[in-house]
């Protein structure tokens, strides 16, 4: 049997089974051997029955007196005593007919789980056993724990995966230079060990082995996309020196060395007549937008038209803004147009009749502009704001439109970690904006627990009487049984109680687009005090007046998710406060310890 045989073929795996599996996207004997555990449940250390303390514990037991009844309650009882040179334990099993048959006085046993006791005896209870003799799955080792579907139970898995190894050889994928040089286990060992490791020394070498593996084909697949991408013909733009010295020493603020350092980037990729694609990454507030624009006003210089994508229209309308802005502190003259599904059909179709005949410079706008009869005359570069990434198909409708493809740049305020940026962004290169602009204040953190949520929330009415703004975030939209906190429930509470006295506004993803744009403009119109939302406002517009932001449940959001949302204040020059409050009172989890410690 071949490593990429259908899973059918493996013993033990029916029609019906191969059903289960394929729900966990196992359809072949390889696809079985890479699905990894998420984690291990530890009965490796042997102990004696002297050394019992309540807790999961493993032994090394033989088994008398065993017996079988049926309790008053008409639950099936099975019953034993195990014993060791240093003593005896009672063990029992729940439901479990077939254990009182499956016992061999006369062998050994490995035993493991939980020894606990009630107002009446001491015991193991429901524990894993198997025979010494025995390569065991369940018991006196690390314990795999796997994702499982209905009806395919973890001891099945279990023996599935240990079939699939002993009937077949897992072929090595790296050369061996690699695994010398890196002092690498081999592959096949490797799975062996993230599967049924004989020790925690073995499950960190061979978690090191499949993770460099893991790096080691994203960033040559990356490299290999980058060399193809490199290959394509595209627009040489060359680097219009004078003008770009005007424009910065116009500026009201000075650039900092990373600002530099990614702009001569840009401007060395756009003459090098190979198509840009970069990635710049950079936290809220560290600049990204004016090396945009640069690059735009470079483009332009030299007859280019230049296009803004941003995620919703309140985003591209602001970014639009932004640009007129500029365009007028600097006397720049630079036709700019608006374009989204909103725009009125009249002044759609005469924006898109400027574009086309080459006098609208700079587009702003939201995925609209990729509609088929919107045509340019010249683009030379698009810029993609935060998360609606330059696809595949966006390229294609550019290049069909362009004459030659285009120079792509995409911004992103998330800190992506590089594993991950190989993953999504394989093909891009990466620039990093670290930072940020001389006099921006940092955010004042805060980890509170539940207990202490209405404490957050007088500080809120502190800074809402400054005359300043608040944001609420909540993971999910409406209650669950998962203890956490919900917008509309949040919006309710603060609404009618808590906050009753000043204006509160409820954002969520399940309302109407037209309904969403309403609330966030008058938001950022001053006219809403406290906006309750989900992470819909993750990708959101610039309110320097939002000066806190409380974050319930904050334990249920990731790291690069809470970085992200804080972004959404601090943009002003008072003074800023994330609050994050727990799901419940117990003890803070390192993510959030982490969050609170780096603003």
């Amino acid at each position: 049997m071949g490593i990429d045989s259908d899973i059918r073929e493996l013993k033990g795996v029916g029609d019906a089974v191969a059903g289960k599996l394929s729900k966990l996207r196992i359809r072949t004997v390889r696809e079985l051997l890479d699905h990894v555990p998420f984690r291990y449940d530890d009965y490796s250390e042997v102990i004696t029955i002297n050394k019992l303390r309540p807790g999961p514990v493993s032994l090394k037991v033989t088994f008398n007196n065993i017996n079988s009844r049926y309790s008053k309650k008409g639950l099936h009882l099975t019953e034993a005593m195990a014993s060791d040179k240093t003593g005896s334990v009672k063990v029992m099993w729940f439901n479990q007919p077939y254990r009182a048959q499956s016992l061999n006085p006369d062998k050994e046993y490995y035993l493991s789980g939980e020894f606990a006791g009630n107002s009446r005896y001491l015991a193991i209870t429901n524990p894993a056993c198997e025979m010494v003799s025995n390569f065991t799955l369940n018991t006196a080792r690390l314990v795999p724990i796997y994702r499982l579907t209905k009806g395919l139970g973890m001891t099945q898995l279990r023996r599935l995966i240990t079939t699939a190894i002993d009937s077949v050889s897992y072929k090595e994928t790296l050369p061996s230079w690699i695994l010398k040089k890196q002092g690498l286990m081999n592959k096949s060992d490797a799975l062996k060990n993230m599967h049924f490791p004989s020790s925690k020394e073995d499950l960190d070498v061979a978690r090191r082995r499949l993770g460099f593996e893991e790096i080691f084909e994203l960033t040559l697949a990356s490299e290999l996309n980058k060399h193809d991408f490199g290959l394509k013909k595209g627009l040489k733009i060359d680097f219009n020196e004078k003008l770009i010295k005007t424009f910065v020493s116009n500026l009201d603020f000075k650039l900092t060395d990373d600002q530099r350092a990614v702009a001569w980037q840009i401007f060395q990729d756009m003459s090098s007549g190979t198509p840009m694609n970069r990635l710049i990454e950079g936290d809220v507030g560290s600049g990204k937008t004016i090396v945009a624009i640069m690059a735009a006003i470079n483009a332009i210089s030299r007859g280019y038209q230049v296009v803004f994508l941003a995620p919703t229209e309140i985003l591209a309308r602001q970014q639009y803004n932004s640009i007129k802005k500029i365009n007028e502190q600097q006397n720049l003259n630079l036709d700019i147009e608006f374009l989204s599904g909103s725009v009125k059909k009249k002044l759609s179709k005469d924006i898109k009749s400027s574009i086309a005949d080459g006098d609208t410079e700079i587009i702003v706008g939201t995925h609209a502009v990729f509609q088929s009869d919107v045509e340019f005359k010249n683009i030379g570069l698009v810029i993609v704001d935060e998360q609606h990434r330059f696809g595949v198909k966006q390229r294609k409708s550019l290049q069909a439109k362009a004459k030659q493809m285009p120079h792509v740049m995409n911004l992103t305020a998330t800190p992506i970690p590089r594993t991950l940026a190989l993953t999504l962004y394989g093909e891009m290169e990466v620039s990093i904006i670290k930072q940020k602009p001389p006099g921006r204040k940092e955010i004042n953190t805060e980890l509170t627990i539940k207990e202490n949520r209405l404490k957050v929330y007088e500080k809120v009415k502190t800074i809402v009487d400054q005359g300043q703004q608040v944001y609420v975030v909540c993971p999910q939209i409406e209650s669950s049984d998962t203890g956490r906190a919900a917008a509309v429930s949040v919006y309710k509470d603060l609404e009618l109680k808590v906050l009753k006295q000043y204006k509160v506004g409820l954002l969520h993803g399940k309302m109407k687009s037209e309904e969403k744009d309403t609330m966030m403009q008058s938001f950022v119109d001053g006219e809403v005090d406290v906006l309750v939302s989900t992470t819909v406002i993750e990708v959101g517009v610039n309110v320097p007046n939002a000066t806190a932001m409380v974050i319930e449940s904050a334990d249920a959001f990731g790291l690069a998710q809470l970085h992200q949302l804080r972004g959404r204040v601090g943009r002003g020059s008072d003074e800023s406060y994330c609050y994050l409050i727990q799901s419940d009172n117990s003890e803070p989890t390192r993510r959030l310890q982490m969050m609170e410690r780096v603003s």
